[in-house]
């Protein structure tokens, strides 16, 4: 169940993720792909966190996480912000893209951590985007 009250530690995983205002795309096309990863590199990876697996579809994203600071949600908001600025403009939008915050599990076992791989593994498929995970380009898994 998601949960906004998770309070972030340094040295534990978590599983983030949000999707299109009313179920909208948020990837319009590839190069937003390659925008979003940037952008996840440049407020992400640099200082608050390590992506242990991600998964971008057209109208959502999941992000398996292992902090580094505690500062993920303020970092999450500017990586947000930066992505919605930049679709706006090049698609001469307006308004939110996002359907509200981004969500955060804690993810607190090893069951858990070995069904939200899997399930982030096989988002691709399940959505009949590709017949083989392998095959979608906007995933990585360890």
């Amino acid at each position: 169940m998601p949960r906004r009250d998770v309070k972030f530690q340094t040295d534990h995983d978590y599983h983030l993720y949000n999707r299109g205002n009313d179920r909208n795309p948020i990837f319009f096309e590839r190069e937003n792909y390659l925008h979003f990863l940037r952008l996840v590199r440049r407020h992400l990876i640099e200082e608050t966190l390590d992506v242990l697996a991600y998964c971008l579809m057209p109208n959502h994203y999941h992000l398996l996480v292992r902090c580094k600071t505690e500062a993920v949600s303020e970092a999450m908001q500017r990586l947000s912000v930066a992505y919605t600025k930049a679709m706006n403009r090049r698609y001469n939008r307006v308004g939110s893209l996002f359907q509200g915050q981004f969500q955060a599990i804690a993810v607190d076992s090893d069951e858990y951590l070995y069904h939200l791989t899997r399930y982030i593994h096989l988002n691709p498929t399940k959505a009949g985007l590709v017949s083989h995970p392998k095959d979608w380009e906007f995933s990585q898994l360890p």
